[in-house]
C-alpha cells in the first residue's frame, strides 16, 4: 500500500508503474512469508491460506492496473 501511495505521488504515469512493480513484488513477499507461518504453525492454516489468496488478489489487482498504465494514451 505504501510504495502504490508514493508512486502516485509522483510526476508521471512510467514512475507510477515503477512503483506499483514494486508493489506487486511485495505481494510475493507476503506469499513467501506465508509459507514460514504455516511451517512454523505460527497462525491457524484457514488464516494463513487467506493472506496467500489476499496476497495474489492484491497482486493481480496491481498488475491490471500496470496494464491499463501502460496502454493509456499519453496526455
Amino acid at each position: 500500500m505504501n510504495n502504490i501511495a508514493e508512486g502516485f505521488g509522483r510526476a508521471t504515469d512510467k514512475e507510477f508503474i515503477r512503483f506499483l512493480d514494486i508493489a506487486q513484488s511485495s505481494c510475493m513477499e507476503v506469499k513467501s512469508i506465508s509459507y514460514v507461518l504455516e511451517d512454523l504453525a505460527y497462525l491457524p492454516i484457514e488464516t494463513v491460506l487467506k493472506i496467500r489468496t489476499m496476497s495474489e488478489d492484491a497482486k493481480g489487482l496491481t498488475r491490471g492496473l500496470m496494464s491499463y498504465l501502460r496502454k493509456k494514451p499519453l496526455s
